[in-house]
């Protein structure tokens, strides 16, 4: 029996311990195992036993020696490094709870009498540790020296703006010098430790419980995010794109708490950041509240796996925020059918084995279903039939609009179409001008569904105008795809009112990706009429150079106006009377005699 129970204990010894084993003697092996069943009283961070007992095995092997202590004072891990560094044992997908560190604080030895080393404080913060505390190794004797502690600090109100080398990140809120995420005990022997570890994990974890229900008041059970840019290109077109990130996250209802934007070579595979600027967000979403984090591009199914894991936070892309928008948005039966197909088209390269909270914004949404709920294959299967319906549920919708097209066409009544950039302003212009009630609200992506009325323009014209779904650069594909038989309505169109909101800081940049997308939807030799928006917002010289710059960059004609006073749009409706006239008597005269327009038009190009 005795035997027995020693083969047991000696297998726990050998499976607690970690790391650089090969080259260790038999008795050394046994006496580095033998940690495994020291204990220290829980409200000290080591006992002079557990320290003297290391620093003379590390002085043996000439390679460092560790332990995870948990808060019952129970050694759980042994770990055996190298002579320069030592890694900490694989977590696996082990979580921690948001208002709490990971329980187990970390001791273990330096041979070359340094203090805490950017290694030991980079595993103290990505793996959420109590304390990290290192033991210095008398190079003589290999007694104990000065025992050197940190442990991460919850809350600091001060966060900074940093722009340095390749990286540069923005924080909210910060107006002091750089802050240190880490608090560094008083180094000392291990016999004059005189910390209370009880007390002080006790206190830092209140803290931080504290600070996460003030965070949850203000946010008012809103989600909490920190918004993440990288690029490889210039930081401005990467801040400016962060800006229209953070509009995006405030019209998701999420409360966004930081913003970080890292430069960088090029795009690690992996992780998207680089490790520093990982743990820089692990800290401050942890410092924070935060409980989500948004990347300004979008990420591989392996990125997202990748930076859940290493954050215990969900993480979604720009694409799924998009995604969200649309799906809280739509209100029609159409218009949740389009936001279901482009989830589920979003979703199916995505499906991966077992549940993976990073997908949960989408999971359950609009009758999507996540992943793990079944087995993988049986997931993908059930997609694809559910995308097959729905793109047949579609295509009967599109055709039934197409329909109501063709009673329009045959009224021979003009259709004017408004198109702009989200949040343009678009839903506000057109219940001026109808004197309709359309929602619209200063948010991205506050109307979807598409809405047509009639307008009688001067000289007694009648036209159908419609509302359409704002665009944005970088559009996901799948909701292009599924919107295709709403944006269709363009395609009849005899003018389109490109509205703009002038008081933007990136309205060119605007104008381009409206362009860009009315060319990759075949709809850009429609006559376009350009319309500043909101210059009640914008100083009348601002006004004027816009319109000058539009004369420079394009033949388009401009007008400004503000949508919410009624005096400034005559000279808009008068514009697009002009067009509107002389389209309809285009279409007349080809009606009326299309052989002489044809010869008229011949001899123009002769």
């Amino acid at each position: 029996m005795d035997l027995i129970q020693w083969r047991v204990r000696r297998f726990v010894f050998i499976s607690a311990v970690t790391g650089f084993t090969r080259g260790l003697k038999h008795n050394q092996l046994r006496r580095i195992e033998k940690l495994s069943t020291r204990r220290v009283a829980a409200d000290v961070i080591v006992s002079p036993e557990l320290a003297r007992q290391m620093t003379e095995i590390s002085h043996e092997v000439n390679r460092q020696i560790g332990v995870l202590i948990n808060r019952k004072g129970q050694v759980e891990y042994v770990m055996v490094g190298t002579a320069k560094q030592i890694e900490l044992p694989d977590f696996g997908r082990a979580r921690v709870s948001e208002d709490r560190f990971r329980g187990l604080r970390c001791v273990h030895t330096h041979l070359k009498n340094e203090p805490l080393t950017q290694d030991d404080l980079t595993d103290l913060a990505l793996l959420r540790l109590d304390l990290m505390s290192i033991i210095q190794v008398s190079p003589k004797d290999g007694l104990p020296g000065m025992v050197h502690s940190a442990h991460l600090i919850p809350g600091v109100s001060d966060i900074v703006t940093a722009v340095g080398g390749t990286e540069a990140s923005t924080v909210i809120g910060g107006t002091s010098p750089a802050v240190s995420p880490f608090e560094f005990l008083e180094p000392n022997i291990p016999t004059q430790l005189e910390t209370d570890f009880t007390s002080l994990i006790n206190s830092l974890e209140d803290e931080m419980a504290r600070i996460r229900l003030s965070s949850r008041t203000e946010s008012s059970g809103r989600e909490r995010a920190i918004l993440v840019g990288v690029t490889t290109g210039d930081a401005d077109d990467a801040a400016e794109s962060l800006a229209e990130l953070n509009e995006l996250s405030t019209s998701a209802d999420v409360t966004v708490l930081d913003t970080i934007i890292q430069r960088r070579p090029q795009i690690d595979p992996r992780t998207v950041l680089g490790k520093g600027k990982l743990e820089e967000l692990l800290i401050r979403s942890m410092r924070l509240g935060a409980d989500i984090v948004v990347f300004d591009t979008e990420l591989s199914p392996t990125q997202v796996r990748t930076l859940s894991e290493a954050t215990e936070l969900k993480v979604i892309d720009r694409p799924q925020l998009i995604l969200d928008i649309f799906a809280q948005r739509a209100q029609s039966r159409e218009g949740k059918l389009q936001v279901e197909l482009a989830q589920l088209k979003y979703l199916l390269p995505r499906l991966v084995v077992g549940q993976n909270s990073a997908f949960s914004r989408l999971a359950g949404g609009i009758g999507g279903r996540g992943p793990g709920e079944t087995k993988l294959e049986t997931d993908r299967r059930r997609v694809r039939d559910r995308i097959a319906d729905l793109e047949r549920q579609v295509d009967n919708l599109g055709r039934q609009r197409q329909e109501r097209r063709k009673n329009r066409v045959q009224k021979r009544l003009p259709i004017i179409s408004l198109v702009g950039y989200t949040n343009a302003g678009k839903s506000t212009l057109l219940n001026a001008l109808t004197q309709s009630t359309v929602f619209a609200e200063k948010k991205m992506f506050a109307t979807l569904d598409p809405t047509s009325r009639r307008l009688r323009l001067p000289y007694d014209q009648e036209v159908i105008i419609n509302d359409t779904v704002g665009f944005i650069r970088d559009l996901p594909q799948p909701l292009v795809s599924a919107f295709r038989a709403t944006l269709e309505e363009i395609e009849d169109s005899s003018l389109l009112i490109h509205v703009v909101d002038a008081s933007n800081p990136r309205v060119m940049q605007q104008i381009a990706s409206v362009n860009k997308i009315l060319e990759d939807l075949e709809f850009n030799k429609i006559p376009q009429l350009i319309v500043l928006n909101k210059i009640d917002l914008v100083d009348p010289a601002t006004v004027s150079a816009l319109q000058r710059q539009m004369g420079f960059d394009t033949a388009t004609p401009t007008v400004a106006i503000s949508a919410v006073k009624r005096d400034s749009l005559r000279a808009m409706v008068k514009a697009v009377a002009e067009t509107v006239e002389f389209d309809i008597q285009s279409s007349r005269a080809d009606e009326l005699d299309p052989e002489a327009t044809r010869a008229v038009a011949a001899q123009g190009e002769n």
